[in-house]
């Protein structure tokens, strides 16, 4: 890419970040209801909701195993998923919250992809002594190490949203540029 081609106008990178910000917040929107939907179906339960509850547990059920013994309960019901996914989602929502405050909402260059990558790894760990019956996992060490994944999908999911909106963008100024001439 040219140097030409990397340089971008103040009006340009301004459009990008209010374009960048409607995906964000889209993106955080969806996360915040997923987490919702899986705090939800306990507590519908739990209120008399049974046909709400049983949905969201079924719906759920095709991301997750919902073992009882591996899962968060509210109101004496278990959450709609282990406490492993709900740490990756969570981290999703609290990364995707936060993403703002750490990195620019016009930079679509992602981090390095080795630290996704590593971001697996304590959860590989945590999984593996558990398997192996090396040391039992417990609903913190599942938690924590759902947090670190979920946190490092929303840091590499932000850029790919804020890249969509600058082709977006580009895509707009080209046809008005056909447009007027």
């Amino acid at each position: 890419m040219s140097a030409e081609e990397q340089y971008r106008t103040a009006e340009f990178r301004g459009y990008l970040r209010s374009r960048a910000r409607i995906f964000w917040a889209f993106a955080s929107a969806l996360a915040l209801i997923w987490v919702i939907l899986i705090v939800g179906a306990p507590t519908a339960l739990a209120f008399g909701g049974r046909s709400v509850a049983e949905s969201l547990y079924g719906f759920f059920s095709y991301a997750c195993h919902q073992d009882p013994v591996r899962s968060f309960h509210i109101f004496g019901e278990q959450f709609a998923v282990c406490s492993r996914c709900f740490g990756v989602y969570f981290g999703l929502l609290g990364g995707l919250l936060a993403y703002p405050l750490l990195r620019p909402m016009d930079e679509s260059r992602p981090l390095p992809r080795v630290w996704l990558f590593a971001s697996m790894v304590p959860m590989a760990i945590d999984w593996s002594l558990g398997y192996f019956q090396i040391l039992e996992n417990t609903h913190l060490s599942r938690v924590v190490t759902g947090l670190i994944l979920g946190i490092a999908c929303a840091v590499f999911i932000v850029p790919a949203l804020i890249e969509l909106a600058e082709i977006g963008l580009n895509r707009s100024l080209a046809k008005s540029k056909k447009a007027a001439g």
